[in-house]
């Protein structure tokens, strides 16, 4: 029997790659995407997949847990890794991507696909299913309270934060230099503006006296961030070194010009393949654009600096996971409608996509007439399904892959080199994900 046509909602990461795994199954796709008809406060293009907090998909060391999510995610065919790869630029052990070469590899692979349809335009009710809503964080308001209407008790909220861009050639590389923690990956991947304990502490003084922009009527006055990725004001509030033991950490780099290590560092990751433009790394803030000029200017380096954007603060939106989802992604009040990506509970790129690609794959297994069952727990797409469905509903928040998030097989318990127990477990779920694709019983 032929399998019906899934709509899958936002074409984001999560729907994109739900749309790539369903298609790939042969099963044919309505996308809909509301970009550029209906824009949201952190997207700038129509791009699928537009990356818009960072330019980083984090770690790709195997034994890091995220590393391991992208290793079963290739494994699995993702077009989010693919496009990834395609548009990598350097970033020592990190995959960090051109954004816009990101965006247009995943909208050309799902715009030219045989079986998926795209339509753009913004959807205001919860369709009769089968369907995949990957409306992410900044859910239109009309689709936000129709999921409120059916949930009851209405979605979560916490505030996100995207970090400032500048131009390379308003930099002075004279006051920088290149290199990566442990010389990592390239060795030189990252600028580094060094900071004496004076200037730290005269930038700290001024970014807690900064103006920032004040929140609108709509967002809630208790504000809760999420802990991933506080504004650097934030950071500077709960201590005076909170920063020198956050994103502004001198732990492993040298100053080549002192031989010396900084007593803080501010580090700029590449943002485009042409290296024209970087990223100030963990500088999330809701400084208004005149302090951000006038604070982020006195870094050594970045006293004539341009900026293509100035960093923000939006509010994101999330379920209470474990009350309302399946295993399998489902809606327990609507079993013929999954909810993917951020919306769902899980923080950061990677992990938003990587369940776009679990909800797309169980959709096809289940049109298809497969067992369906979620992946096992020894594997990082296992971890984040327990993250989702196994945690108590009073107490849930956002979450970025972990390996206390993954269950470590009890042969493996006992190895006690941590280093050697996550790379045995590593190969472990790309076995178990593997034989879970092929649709054995794991």
């Amino acid at each position: 029997m032929k399998a019906p046509a899934v709509l899958v909602i936002g074409a984001g990461l999560a729907g994109s790659e739900a749309a790539w795994q369903l298609a790939r199954a042969g099963i044919p796709v309505d996308l809909i995407e509301m970009r550029p008809v209906t824009m949201t406060p952190a997207h700038r293009t129509g791009n699928f997949a537009e990356l818009v907090c960072s330019n980083s998909l984090r770690s790709g060391v195997e034994t890091n847990a995220v590393g391991l999510l992208k290793r079963e995610m290739e494994a699995l065919d993702s077009i989010v890794m693919r496009a990834a790869h395609a548009a990598a630029v350097p970033a020592g052990s990190a995959l960090a991507v051109d954004r816009q070469v990101f965006a247009e590899t995943v909208t050309e692979a799902l715009a030219s696909h045989p079986l998926i349809r795209v339509r753009r335009d913004e959807v205001t009710e919860l369709p009769e299913g089968p369907a995949i809503v990957a409306t992410g964080p900044l859910t239109s308001p009309p689709l936000h309270a129709a999921l409120e209407s059916l949930l009851g008790e209405g979605a979560l909220a916490f505030y996100d934060a995207v970090a400032p861009i500048v131009t390379a050639d308003s930099l002075d590389r004279t006051k920088l230099f290149a290199g990566s923690r442990y010389a990592k990956g390239g060795g030189d991947d990252y600028l580094n503006a060094p900071l004496t304990r004076g200037e730290y502490e005269r930038f700290v003084d001024e970014l807690l006296a900064a103006e920032k922009v004040p929140f609108r009527a709509f967002e809630s006055e208790a504000i809760h961030y999420f802990e991933g990725c506080l504004p650097v004001e934030v950071m500077a509030e709960r201590g005076r070194d909170t920063l020198r033991y956050g994103p502004m950490k001198p732990v492993g780099l040298v100053d080549p010009r002192t031989g010396t290590r900084p007593w803080a560092v501010i580090q700029l990751r590449q943002d485009d393949l042409a290296a024209e433009q970087w990223n100030l790394v963990g500088f999330q803030t809701k400084l208004t654009k005149p302090e951000q000029k006038r604070v982020f200017r006195m870094i050594p380096g970045l006293e004539h600096a341009r900026f293509v954007r100035y960093g923000m603060i939006h509010r994101n939106t999330f379920i209470n996971a474990p009350a309302h989802l399946d295993p399998l992604l489902r809606l327990r009040l609507r079993p013929d409608l999954r909810l993917a990506g951020q919306i769902t509970g899980v923080e950061g790129y990677v992990e938003s996509a990587a369940i776009g690609l679990l909800a797309g794959r169980m959709a096809a297994m289940e049109l298809t007439g497969r067992a369906v069952e979620p992946p096992p727990p020894a594997t990082a797409m296992g971890g984040l399904i327990r993250h989702l469905t196994a945690r108590r509903a009073g107490r849930f928040e956002p979450a970025n892959i972990s390996w206390g998030l993954i269950r470590c097989p009890l042969e493996l318990s006992s190895i006690r080199d941590k280093r050697e127990r996550r790379r045995q477990q590593g190969a472990a779920a790309l076995d178990l994900i593997r034989r879970w694709a092929a649709g054995e019983h794991v």
